[in-house]
């Protein structure tokens, strides 16, 4: 803490603060600067989000052929069969008959008891022993051996420590079968994973598989342990028999679930899913619109002059409001008339008009452009390019030919690049932006010197470091010079008291 104008009665620390502030305004206008640089980084990063997320939402929808194939599939009997398209690029027909469904091998064991002779209780199977339960013979460690239909051989090893609950944790967890135990029935009941032909088959070492009561006899009483066979599913496909393991499958690229066993023929046929490719183009059009939109906005977002980054002074002297009106209009134009995007934006709307070659529904070869999908660039210059759908006749090409669809907009054609679909040559200018905004505003882990924006940081930070010193320096002078100016009052002031007081006594 600093005292000054004791002898002088001059406020100092006023007089330095004020002084300093004029020396201070080369400073600000650094900092003011450097705040506007960060704004401009991170609108920079912002826009290379979006672009990614554009492009990668790109290549996941209409890059892909399967969303021009989309097919919707009628069914006479969907509660005993449901068949669905997932990559079948052709219409599917014809009749279906069930025999029998399938069906997992089950298995259950004898009555489990304690040794009073009383069926175990759910406490007892969580926490009391094999050991103390008397289904553990000896001390040493034991092994079950599971094999259940479709899944290879499983071993498990029990310990007589071990709890009922931590053994069928580890059927459940290790072998192919599911296993839990029932208090009501006293019986460990056992169910394959899979479905299919065959049957759930226990051993085990040290007397295990008798003591669990997981020992199939055959026997006809009701307590005894019990065998399910599973089943393979039987029925008939357009006149050919046939079996599958499991009760859904697929055939042609056509998921076929079947629910119940038929008395007559199941009928079924596919058609273009024409709703699902028609949603699947008009978003593609509407992401580019706002997209184009957005990045319009901000390359011809106008730039206030008057308006700096603020300070945490002036911040101080103003309401919350006024800060964030005045921060609105100090943001503004961050990347005004930048040439990555104008470009991008450019090349777009060549792309957007451009033809490919592809067939007709006949297979006769056509040229095919948006245009002659109902999708065209609105009249009004001030949309910037954007485009809109008459979406009945892109409805009615979608269904008249969901292959020329594709060819436009998502076939990548690796033998003549430049005839690949629009959605390739559109990707290829987001991913070109991004690379140029990358080597402005690098990324959120990039060091600053392996950028542009992120080098002109730096150098403000360096700037503003030399400066802040240079300050302080000054104002360290200021205060010497009136800290002698002080002195040198003192002294007179006592010199000036001595004086008197000689003067004084000499009368």
């Amino acid at each position: 803490m600093r005292i000054g104008g004791i002898a002088s009665g001059i406020d100092t620390e006023s007089i330095i603060r004020d002084m300093m502030k004029a020396h201070r305004i080369p400073l600000d206008k650094i900092t003011q600067k450097k705040q506007y640089t960060q704004w401009q980084l991170d609108d920079y990063r912002s826009t290379n989000r979006d672009l990614r997320k554009s492009s990668d939402k790109l290549f996941d929808t209409v890059m892909k052929q399967g969303t021009y194939l989309k097919k919707t599939v009628s069914v006479s009997d969907d509660k005993a069969v449901s068949i669905s398209s997932k990559t079948s690029t052709t219409d599917f027909s014809g009749t279906l008959e069930v025999e029998q469904l399938a069906k997992q091998a089950t298995l259950q064991s004898g009555v489990l008891k304690d040794t009073d002779g009383k069926k175990l209780t759910d406490e007892q199977v969580g926490k009391t022993s094999l050991k103390d339960l008397g289904l553990f013979t000896g001390d040493d460690d034991q092994k079950l051996t599971i094999t259940a239909p479709g899944r290879e051989l499983a071993e498990i090893t029990i310990k007589a420590t071990d709890t009922l609950d931590s053994v069928l944790s580890q059927i459940n967890e290790k072998t192919g079968a599911s296993a839990f135990y029932d208090s009501s029935s006293g019986k460990i009941g056992m169910s394959a994973k899979n479905s299919g032909v065959g049957e759930i088959e226990i051993s085990g070492t040290g007397g295990l598989v008798e003591n669990l009561k997981l020992n199939v006899t055959g026997g006809t009483d009701p307590d005894d342990p019990k065998s399910t066979a599973g089943l393979d599913a039987k029925f008939t496909f357009n006149g050919l028999e046939t079996t599958r393991s499991s009760n859904t499958f697929n055939i042609n690229g056509f998921d076929v679930s079947l629910k119940q066993t038929t008395t007559t023929p199941v009928t079924f046929s596919s058609s273009t899913d024409t709703d699902k490719i028609v949603d699947s183009v008009v978003e593609f059009v509407n992401d580019y619109n706002e997209m184009i939109e957005k990045l319009n906005s901000k390359i011809k977002e106008k730039t206030y002059k008057a308006f700096h980054p603020l300070s945490d002074e002036q911040k101080a002297d103003m309401k919350e409001k006024e800060i964030e009106l005045w921060e609105e209009k100090a943001k503004s134009g961050t990347m005004r008339n930048d040439p990555a995007i104008s470009t991008m934006l450019s090349n777009l709307r060549s792309i957007m008009s451009k033809a490919v070659d592809t067939t007709d529904k006949n297979g006769n070869a056509i040229k095919v452009s948006l245009k002659d999908l109902g999708i065209e660039t609105t009249k009004n210059y001030l949309d910037n390019g954007k485009l809109i759908i008459n979406e009945d006749k892109l409805r009615e090409k979608i269904a008249e030919n969901p292959n020329a669809v594709y060819d436009l907009i998502g076939r990548d054609d690796k033998e003549t690049p430049n005839n690949s679909g629009i959605a390739h040559a559109y990707r290829k200018e987001l991913q070109d932006a991004q690379k140029k905004i990358s080597e402005k505003a690098g990324s959120s882990t990039a060091l600053n010197d392996s950028f542009a924006l992120g080098r002109s940081l730096k150098s403000m930070d360096q700037q503003i470091e030399r400066f802040e010193r240079k300050l302080e320096m000054m104002e360290n002078r200021y205060w010497k010079q009136f800290s002698a100016m002080e002195t040198a009052i003192n002294r007179a002031n006592a010199q000036s008291a001595q004086l008197m007081s000689s003067l004084g006594g000499g009368m």
